[in-house]
């Protein structure tokens, strides 16, 4: 970030002295509202209210490390810095005027000057864990928990805002949106986007017409993936096997002319041999025997339970045995259900729970979003690698509310260094910068 961003920082949030303020030329100056953050071109500040000698102005305010910038950004050439009423500044090398010859009031800001420091020694700390962590430990838990609480819901509305955008893009068909939704997740991080265009390629309504043909589904599903283009040993089942899907595969591309083109993209490399794509399209078609029932039980879970019985799938007997088209899977007595407990949980976090949140932000629908948010207060808290970065603190982590929420906190704004966009980061270096006069 640069000075002069810094600069704008501590004026937004107040984190600097303006007690006994004084203009550059030595007139008394007071701040009554350091105006709205501009994000457009113009003046950084709009509405500022300030009082000179007594006398009250409003308009806008622009910040700069040095005053000279005023001429180096041409900004005396600008028609929109003409209602500047004050220029802060880091250092004051010049006056700067209007128009008409008229002094812009000027002030230096005065603030830690160790402040630059401090922020750099959060956002270049390359220590491993969190920049924060000598911090964070001694933060009361209701400030950490709030903030962690706000970035959980943050990290929900995203998903939901994806899910009403796909809504949008499939004509306001609910069933196809929570079908792209469920492929998605069943990509969980790794092949997340391959499965979104699996969906895509193989769309819902053509599938539900053939919902009563398991081998079909299958067929249709795995070819548009692209992995009926493989080789294996003739004579065997699994040769055979894949055979009668291409066979389906083949009708189902003539029948509802789909390009030659197929789903590119899959990983598979350091990932356990239950997680492969191939049982995850298996568990897919799974889903969609019988009508896609997902696509609209979902609106009636209120509970965890309920939301659990959603993803209880049975795998086909060739699935049960085989983790891929050549690769065996140790046999068991009795249905392999297609997703351990573990993963049910996080299908539910990572599908049911924004898809409530989505349908209840459409259609203004407070109740399954309050469902939701229940649903995921009541699932045990994620164990990940990001997790115990924070729990490794001693910093609490209850229920996968807040384990979305650590999530969201690492990856949106530690791992980015976003500090001055982190509550957290936020208090850490206000407390630091202005202990005597900062107010929250």
């Amino acid at each position: 970030m640069s000075a002069e961003a810094l600069l704008q920082y501590l004026w937004e949030h107040r984190l600097w002295d303006y007690t006994d303020l004084q203009t550059t030329d030595g007139h008394t100056l007071q701040i009554i509202d350091q105006g709205r953050r501009n994000t457009d071109a113009g003046p950084d500040f709009f509405n500022a209210k300030i009082r000179i000698d007594g006398q009250d102005w409003a308009g806008n305010v622009e910040v700069h490390t040095v005053a000279s910038d005023w001429h180096r950004h041409r900004h005396h050439l600008d028609p929109a810095y003409h209602s500047v009423v004050l220029h802060v500044v880091g250092k004051s090398d010049c006056t700067v005027n209007r128009p008409d010859g008229s002094a812009i009031p000027q002030v230096e800001m005065k603030y830690a000057p160790n402040f630059r420091e401090r922020y750099m020694a959060l956002v270049d700390n390359t220590a491993p864990g969190l920049a924060c962590a000598a911090d964070i430990r001694k933060m009361p838990e209701v400030y950490f928990v709030d903030w962690v609480t706000s970035v959980a819901y943050e990290r929900i509305y995203e998903r939901a805002d994806h899910i009403l955008e796909t809504y949008s893009n499939l004509n306001g068909e609910w069933g196809a949106a929570a079908y792209t939704a469920l492929a998605r997740g069943l990509g969980f991080s790794t092949n997340s986007d391959p499965f979104e265009r699996l969906a895509a390629a193989a769309p819902l309504s053509f599938l539900k017409k053939h919902a009563d043909d398991p081998r079909m589904l299958q067929g249709a599903l795995f070819g548009q993936a692209g992995f009926l283009d493989i080789e294996v040993a003739p004579g065997t089942p699994e040769a055979e096997f894949i055979d009668q899907l291409r066979c389906d595969h083949q009708f189902f591309k003539r029948k509802y002319g789909l390009p030659d083109t197929t789903v590119t993209g899959w990983k598979m490399a350091r990932m356990r041999p239950p997680n492969f794509p191939h049982r995850r399209i298996a568990a897919l078609a799974a889903m969609l025997e019988s009508g896609f029932v997902f696509g609209q039980d979902f609106l009636h879970v209120q509970t965890l339970s309920e939301a659990r019985e959603l993803f209880r799938v049975e795998l086909s007997p060739f699935w049960s045995t085989h983790y891929t088209f050549t690769a065996a899977a140790p046999q068991k007595r009795g249905p392999v259900m297609a997703f351990s407990p573990a993963t049910t949980d996080l299908l539910v976090i990572n599908v049911l729970v924004p898809m409530l949140f989505a349908f209840g932000m459409q259609f203004g629908d407070e109740r399954r979003i309050t469902a939701a948010a229940s649903i995921l207060q009541d699932i045990a808290p994620e164990d990940n690698h990001v997790t115990r970065i924070f729990t490794k603190l001693g910093l609490p982590c209850r229920n996968a509310l807040e384990s979305q929420g650590l999530i969201q906190l690492s990856r949106a704004y530690c791992e980015k260094r976003k500090c001055l966009y982190c509550r957290l980061g936020h208090r850490f270096l206000a407390n630091r910068v202005a202990p005597e006069w900062y107010e929250e």
